[in-house]
C-alpha cells in the first residue's frame, strides 16, 4: 500500500494543504512511547471534497463529527486522519452503559493507597493525541456531558478530587454516528454544537472498484465490476426499503472475497461473509435472488481471480465439513488429555 500522502497526491488534494498537514506534524513530534498508536491503514478513503474538509477543520482546531449510513467509511476516515498527521489514536466505542469513569478516568487501589487510573479521554488530551469516539450517539447524553469543557473553547478536564488539566495543543477529537443503528439516539444539541459536522456521501460505484482494486489486485475486471454493482443492488433495495442494512455489509463483502481468494466457492463465501448475517428467513431468500442476478451459483473462485489456477476445487464439496470435524476432534482430545494429565498427575505417551 502506497504512502498516505502519496495516495493524497494521488486524490488530487491541494499540495498546500498536504504542506501545511506536514508542517503541523513537524512541530508536534509524538514521543517514542505513543508511536506505536499511529495507525497503520488497512484502507484508504476515497473522496477528494471530505478529506479536504476534514483536513481543514482540524488544521483550524476543531473537532470532527463523521454522520453517515452504514458503509459510508466514517471509521477509515477518522483513522485516516490519526495517520496522515502521524499522531497517536485513542480508539473508544461508545454503548448505553458507558459513564464519565469510562472516559475520564477513575480511582483504582494500588501499592496500599488510592490512585487515579487515567481514562482514554483524559491520556488522549495529556498526549495530544487523536481521540476517536466510535457512534458516539450509543451513549447516555448525561454520559456524554463530561466531554463538554474538553470539546468547547475552554478546552480543559477538570477531574473531582485531581488536577485541572489543559488539553495538549495538538489533541483533536474526532466522532462518527450512524442513527440507524439499533441503540442509537438523538444526540444532545449541546454537544453537537462542539463540532464541525460533515455527512458522509453514499460510497459510489466508482470508488468501490478501485477499493477492491486496491485490496485485491488480482481480481479480474470482470468481477471487480460485478461485485461492485452487487453492493450497488444491496444498497438500493436497503433505500427502498426491501432490504435492512444488515443486508449491506461492506466488510462483509470484502471478507467474502478474501475467503474466494483461498479457494472457498464463491456463492458459499458471499453466504459466510454477508448471507448468513441476515436471520430473518424472507430476507435472507430475498437478498440471495438480487446475488443469483449478479453471481452464478456455479461460479468457481478460478474464475474470479486472474492467474490463479492453483484455486481450483481447493474446498470442493464436502472437505470443508470434514475438516470442521476433524478439527473438534483435535480440540476435545487435547482436552481429554490436559484433563487427565492435571487428574493423576501422570503423563501418556
Amino acid at each position: 500500500m502506497k504512502k498516505i500522502t502519496d495516495f493524497l497526491r494521488d486524490e488530487g488534494i491541494s499540495p498546500e494543504l498536504i504542506q501545511e498537514v506536514q508542517e503541523f506534524s513537524a512541530t508536534h513530534p509524538v514521543k517514542e512511547g505513543l508511536k506505536g498508536r499511529i495507525p497503520v491503514p488497512h484502507f484508504y478513503y476515497y473522496g477528494k471534497k471530505v478529506w479536504e474538509e476534514a483536513l481543514v477543520a482540524l488544521l483550524c482546531g476543531k473537532n470532527l463529527l463523521l454522520a453517515g449510513e452504514k458503509a459510508t467509511g466514517k471509521n477509515v476516515l477518522a483513522e485516516n486522519l490519526a495517520t496522515v498527521f502521524g499522531h497517536p489514536a485513542w480508539d473508544i466505542s461508545f454503548h448505553v452503559n458507558m459513564d464519565a469513569s469510562s472516559l475520564i478516568g477513575t480511582d483504582t487501589f494500588r501499592n496500599g493507597k488510592v490512585e487515579f487510573r487515567p481514562g482514554p479521554v483524559y491520556s488522549c488530551a495529556c498526549s495530544g493525541g487523536f481521540g476517536i469516539f466510535d457512534e458516539i450517539n450509543m451513549a447516555r447524553n448525561e454520559a456524554l456531558a463530561v466531554l463538554h469543557s474538553a470539546l468547547d473553547f475552554r478546552r480543559v478536564i477538570d477531574v473531582p478530587g485531581y488536577e485541572r488539566i489543559t488539553l495538549a495543543d495538538d489533541t483533536r477529537f474526532i466522532a462518527t454516528m450512524n442513527y440507524n443503528y439499533a441503540g442509537t439516539r438523538e444526540l444532545n444539541e449541546a454537544l453537537a454544537s462542539r463540532f464541525v459536522v460533515i455527512r458522509m456521501p453514499a460510497l459510489t460505484l466508482e470508488d468501490l472498484q478501485r477499493l477492491l482494486r486496491e485490496q485485491f489486485p488480482d481480481l479480474s475486471s470482470k468481477y471487480n465490476k460485478q461485485f461492485g454493482l452487487l453492493f450497488m443492488d444491496i444498497q438500493k433495495k436497503c433505500e427502498s426499503g426491501e432490504l435492512t442494512s444488515k443486508a449491506m455489509d461492506l466488510r462483509g463483502l470484502l471478507d467474502a472475497i478474501s475467503l474466494m481468494h483461498k479457494g472457498i466457492p464463491v456463492r458459499d463465501a458471499l453466504d459466510l461473509g454477508v448471507t448468513n448475517k441476515i436471520f430473518d428467513s424472507y430476507e435472507q431468500a430475498l437478498l440471495s435472488d438480487v446475488m443469483n442476478a449478479r453471481i452464478s451459483m456455479k461460479l468457481k473462485a478460478s474464475e474470479v481471480f486472474d492467474g490463479r489456477p492453483d484455486l481450483i476445487q481447493k474446498y470442493r464439496g464436502g472437505p470443508p465439513i470434514r475438516f470442521g470435524v476433524l478439527l473438534v476432534i483435535m480440540i476435545l482430545n487435547q482436552c481429554f488429555w490436559q484433563y487427565t494429565v492435571r487428574e493423576t498427575g501422570r503423563i501418556f505417551i
